[in-house]
């Protein structure tokens, strides 16, 4: 009998242990199947407040602008977020400073608003190539194609009938280096820093983004990265293209830096220049929000 009694706590161990081992198994009964369409994320509840600042005319035709700000309510389920051009390098050694720099606040800011349900798009130009074979590129290439209201573009240059010249010139030269360096191509891939993970997408082809943007119940836009200016803007996925399409937009002011080099003008400094750049998307685009908008929705 003692021998029993003895045997029994070893005995119930065992058996609190194989319980535990069940309790992890359930596990073997989530979503496994590799073999069929990559998934997308689950559509679910939660109100993003965006701060939007906007410029408007002190009155019509004066040119003269002040800002506004807008509280824009954007479900998450209807919300994507784009990262232009967030390259490892660049050939503008400042320029590339400056994208290491923003890197580490804008994969916070990206990590919230994915827990949010966000839709987060990484868009690193010419480099999608790396991506082919990771669920993130083949799941924007697995949406259904849809016909978009107006063409979309591969580069949306300035467009004079709705904006006056961009504030900053860049005609000469855009990188601010002392010394600037051969104009050829550093950059490989995305910012290691920055991570795509989850229900991420990549693409940087404005078509791709359209079909799935329209296949997944996206209405709603908010864009971060580099430059300005320039891609930002212009791509087939920028600010220019996507307000066409019909899409809410809004550029993060926080998290995007402009090319410019102060010896050309206005000859102000290259914050100021990125300021004067974000002020004119205000005033001709799209309103602007900072980055802590996008990491906390409301129930």
């Amino acid at each position: 009998m003692k021998r029993i009694c003895m045997l029994f706590p070893a005995l119930l161990l065992v058996a609190l242990i194989g319980c535990a081992d069940v309790a992890r198994k359930p596990d073997e009964g989530c979503f496994r199947d590799d073999s069929g369409p990559v998934p997308n994320r689950p559509k679910v509840p939660g109100t993003l407040r965006l701060a939007g600042r906007s410029r408007v005319e002190t009155a019509p035709g004066s040119k003269q602008f002040k800002p506004v700000e807008k509280t824009l309510e954007w479900k998450a389920a209807e919300t994507a977020v784009i990262v232009c051009d967030m390259w490892d390098d660049h050939y503008c050694k400042s320029a590339a400073q400056r994208v290491g720099a923003m890197v580490p606040r804008m994969n916070e800011v990206l990590t919230a608003a994915r827990g949010h349900g966000v839709q987060i798009v990484h868009a690193p130009s010419d480099t999608i190539y790396i991506y082919a074979d990771t669920p993130y590129r083949k799941r924007v290439l697995e949406a259904k194609p849809a016909k978009p209201p107006v063409p979309i573009l591969g580069l949306c240059d300035c467009d004079l009938g709705k904006e006056p010249s961009l504030p900053v010139d860049v005609s000469k030269c855009a990188c601010d280096d002392p010394i600037v360096g051969s104009y050829v191509r550093r950059y490989s891939r995305q910012h290691a820093g920055l991570d795509i993970t989850g229900y991420d997408a990549v693409s940087d082809s404005g078509q791709e983004l359209y079909n799935f943007f329209t296949q997944e119940g996206v209405k709603n836009v908010a864009i971060m990265g580099v430059h300005t200016n320039m891609c930002v803007l212009a791509r087939s996925f920028g600010i220019r293209q996507l307000v066409r399409l019909g899409f809410n937009v809004v550029l993060v002011r926080d998290l995007t830096d402009a090319m410019y080099d102060p010896r050309q003008p206005p000859y102000v400094s290259h914050a100021r220049g990125t300021e004067l750049v974000v002020e004119h998307i205000e005033s001709y685009w799209c309103p602007s929000i900072l980055g802590k908008d996008l990491t906390t929705a409301q129930p």
